[in-house]
Parts: C-alpha cells; structure tokens; sequence
C-alpha cells in the first residue's frame, strides 16, 4: 500500500474524505442560564456540566445570563438554545404560548423562597389587608400565581387588589420606593427584599399554600435526539444538587457570586434553596396540572395545554 503523504491527507479532507479519527465533533448543547439559584447555575461554577458532556462528546455553550425564565424560554422557542431553567408557573405559561418545550427536572419550591413581602412599617399585616392596595408581579409567572393564589386561599376577591405587572427587577425598585405597597415574588427576591429593602414576609409558600417548582426544561427536538446528552445534564445536575444540599453556605455563596449580590445574603440564599430535585413523578405532573387548571380558572391562561406532552421522564430520577 502506498505512504500517504500529509499533502494526500489534506487533499483528501479537502474533497470531503475525512478518517474516521477525524470525525466531526457533536454539535455543542446550548445552554441558556438564568441569575438564578438553581442547579445549572451550580454546575456552570463547578465545571460539572462540561465535563459530564465532554464524556459524551459534546461541549457546553452557554448563553446568558436571562434576568427570568420568560426571556430564557422565548431563545428556546427560536432555537437558539437547547437547555434553560424555570419554574412550574413558567412552563404552563411557555407550553400554553405552544413552545416546544419539556420539563425533565422537578424541585419543590421550599415555603421560605417564594412569599409576598410588604415594608417593615406597612400597615398590611394580613394577606386580607391588601384589599384596595397594590401589589408587584410578573404576568403570567411565579408573582401573579402567588398573588392570586394567596388572594384566593383567604377569601380576597381577586380585583380587590390591583396587580402592577413589572419585571422581577422593576418590582424591586417599584417596591423599594414604595410605588407599590406590596411584592409578591420568589428567592433570591425575598431574601434581598428583606435584608436590603427593609421588608417583612407577609406571607410564605407554605401559607399561599403554593404548589410552584423550580423546573429544568429542553426543547422537544433536543430530548428527541439528544437524549444520552440530556440524560448527562440531568446525571450532572442531580449530583450537584445533592452536593448543594450537603454545602449549603458554599451553594449560596456560588448563587450569591452568580447574581452579583453581596456575599452576606449567601447564607439565605442558601438555606432558601438547596432543596432536593428529582425527576418528574406522575405526582409532579399532576401537581403541574392542578396550577394550569388554576392558571384556567382565574383567566391568566385560556385553556390548559397539554402537561403529559411537556414532561420527558429520565433514567435515575
């Protein structure tokens, strides 16, 4: 046989022959994500996610920071993405507007990370007394459902209360002006909301009596063809949930570093939000369901999607 020379190998490559050595590398998984105190935001610091996927092959690219899961999820509408975190509230929003997309990682919301917070010296000191008051929300998201949830669960007529749709960073600042009298938000706002805005919790998760998760989601076509890759993330984000569980000063000071906020609201942060995740139960998805049917009946969605099609169920969860 012949000696290939260097200058027949890359006119080989040239004409399209490549070895087999010298195949093409798997197309990166785009991952969008969030200033957040989740678990991709714990396996970007830690490098986790990289070197799970560098064993199947592929590289991370990843795109951000999304200042909420609403941005997050329209890039993985356009395709721009394949990965991004959110919430159980987002992902009926998203499956509602008909984005392809699909939960594959559940985490219960722990009762001191989400809540509707009011000013130290307000004179709301029950969730009826916000009847004629006006409170901070994001449309459509985790605000408007805690809102109209706690709103329900104790008797407040719905329009009794006036909902000031704003970004969850707009409602900080509306709040810390005092432009409106309350703000119905989640961590890592309520921790800053309390230790810098001088607010006080007028109610939490567990007294909204809330069902809200923070949810891991992909794009319908990544979990169709790229399911060993999805199956690393989940793998990745999994160990380092349990790592964050087991370190939580060190988890929130990487969520605190990670949203630029000062390393004394670490320790809450923490606390808030190294809570187990899991994959999807049949329990989950019902759980999911029962807030869709709610988004329905309080007319903030028009029909209920289909929740069965936006899970996608992994190995080990």
């Amino acid at each position: 046989m012949a000696h290939l020379t260097r200058r027949h190998a890359l006119g080989l490559l040239g004409a399209g022959i490549a070895a087999p050595a010298l195949a093409a590398e798997a197309a990166p998984v785009r991952i969008g994500w969030l200033r957040a105190p989740n678990d991709i935001t714990t396996g970007r610091a830690r490098g986790t996610l990289e070197r799970a996927l560098a064993q199947q092959g592929a590289r991370v690219e990843w795109a951000g920071p999304f200042a909420a899961a609403a941005p997050a999820l329209e890039a993985l509408n356009a395709g721009s993405i394949d990965i991004t975190a959110g919430s159980s509230t987002a992902s009926i929003a998203a499956l509602a507007a008909n984005i392809p997309m699909q939960v594959f990682a559940y985490q219960k919301i722990a009762p001191g990370g989400e809540g509707i917070l009011v000013k130290q010296d307000s004179p709301v000191r029950t969730l009826a007394d916000l009847a004629g008051r006006s409170v901070a929300v994001n449309r459509g998201g985790t605000g408007e459902y805690l809102l109209m949830r706690a709103l329900e669960q104790h008797g407040v007529p719905a329009d009794a209360v006036k909902r000031v749709y704003l970004s969850p960073g707009d409602s900080g600042a509306a709040f810390a002006q005092g432009h409106v009298d309350a703000w119905a938000t989640w961590d890592p706002f309520v921790t800053i909301g309390l230790q810098s805005y001088g607010a006080r919790l007028l109610a939490d998760g567990a007294a909204i009596a809330s069902d809200n998760a923070v949810t891991l989601l992909c794009s319908r076509g990544f979990a169709a063809s790229r399911r060993p890759q999805l199956q690393a993330v989940f793998d990745a984000c999994l160990a380092d949930n349990r790592w964050a569980q087991a370190n939580t000063e060190e988890a929130g000071r990487i969520w605190a570093e990670a949203m630029s906020l000062p390393a004394a609201l670490a320790p809450a942060i923490g606390r808030n939000n190294a809570v187990p995740t899991r994959g999807v139960t049949e329990a989950d998805e019902a759980q999911i369901a029962q807030i869709a049917d709610w988004y329905v009946s309080s007319r903030i969605i028009p029909r209920r999607p289909d929740i069965a099609a936006g899970v996608v169920r992994l190995a080990g969860g």
